[in-house]
């Protein structure tokens, strides 16, 4: 009797042949997906098409910049030479004495330059912002300056998103997946006030503004915190490039006369250009 009863034991307790195969292929099938990349890597051809649109796009918005560059107003032949996009501040500088001759003028043709110009850097990622923010203090009264830098920094950023929500999320897991996985995980841990994170992180040092474009789609942000976070986030530090170009305005039309007061407040904001800097990592321990 104890025989056949441990006999039936045995043959519950022991899986028959079908389910032995059964648990073998969920594990194989489980296997497969944890090593295999396939999931993530993009196929060639897609590839291929994902620059072909963005090549497209960008062509399309080079052509919108000519047609820009030449609807505006004639220029002398000394000035031609300066219409270009600023690489540093002599260049913002020289494009601002330019530009300011035309602006009583033809001020709306400027501001729609100006506008264009600045969210055609973004939207690519191309260097050259940060001169326009001063040249923005050369050409217009602080409070337009700033709103429209905020205002062109934003618009600019959420293209730069659509372009990467289109096209690019895949190459973005595929070539940089370590430092989005990274970032991925301090989104998740402030998914609740998302928008304080985007102004924090426009502020900060801590990530560079086209690395948050570009994967902000991939870590499936909103696209408008994204945009308001853009549009608050970079007003104080473009505040100091603001006044710097408005102070710049005033040393270049007062000739050699240069006042105390125009020097402090140079010097006053080349030091608060800095401090996000030198506070950086008391500001990630703070928010983290």
């Amino acid at each position: 009797m104890e025989s056949r009863a441990k006999q039936r034991y045995n043959l519950r307790s022991s899986p028959t042949d079908g389910e032995t195969q059964t648990n073998d292929i969920a594990e194989n099938i489980s296997k497969e997906n944890v090593q295999s990349p396939v999931a993530t890597s993009p196929v060639p051809g897609e590839t291929r098409r994902s620059f072909a649109l963005v090549a497209l796009i960008f062509l399309s918005a080079l052509v919108v910049m000519l047609f820009v560059y030449y609807s505006f107003p004639e220029l002398e032949e000394d000035e031609k030479q300066h219409i270009k996009l600023p690489r540093d501040l002599d260049d913002a500088k020289a494009l601002g004495k330019v530009l300011s001759r035309y602006n009583d003028k033809y001020y709306y043709q400027v501001m729609a330059g100006f506008f264009c110009t600045y969210i055609f850097l973004q939207t690519f990622a191309i260097p050259g912002s940060i001169s326009l923010s001063i040249l923005s203090g050369f050409l217009f009264p602080f409070p337009l300056a700033l709103f429209l830098v905020c205002l062109c920094s934003a618009t600019g950023a959420s293209n730069c998103y659509l372009l990467s929500y289109l096209v690019g999320v895949k190459l973005v897991q595929k070539y940089i997946p370590e430092r989005v996985e990274k970032w991925s995980t301090a989104v998740a841990r402030h998914r609740e006030h998302l928008l304080n994170y985007i102004i924090f992180l426009r502020i900060t040092p801590f990530l560079p503004n086209w690395f948050i474009n570009i994967t902000s789609p991939v870590l499936k942000v909103p696209l408008w915190p994204f945009f308001l976070g853009t549009f608050l986030g970079v007003a104080p530090p473009s505040f100091v490039a603001i006044q710097a170009g408005t102070t710049l305005y005033q040393l270049t039309h007062a000739g050699d006369a240069v006042s105390w007061t125009s020097v402090a407040i140079l010097a006053v904001l080349a030091v608060l250009s800095i401090l996000p800097a030198i506070f950086k990592q008391y500001l990630r321990e703070k928010f983290e």
